[in-house]
């Protein structure tokens, strides 16, 4: 179950990296379309960072029931 939460965190940071090489690539051609991609940009990395708290957090847990 771990291993899957963290392939999770890191598909997040993939969609983050691709997001953020369009908005560099179409900044120059239309600053407008842009911004779906910021949006995808900062929902990814924020997601990314709530997935691992809620990772390390269940982690936690699980070796605090084991002892």
């Amino acid at each position: 179950m771990i291993k899957i939460l963290r392939y999770t965190e890191y598909l997040y940071l993939v969609v983050a990296i691709v997001a953020i090489y369009k908005i560099v690539t179409l900044w120059q051609i239309d600053p407008k379309e842009t911004y779906i991609f910021i949006f995808f940009a900062v929902v990814s990395i924020a997601m990314f960072l709530f997935r691992r708290r809620y990772r390390k957090r269940f982690e936690q847990r699980k070796k605090d029931n084991q002892q």
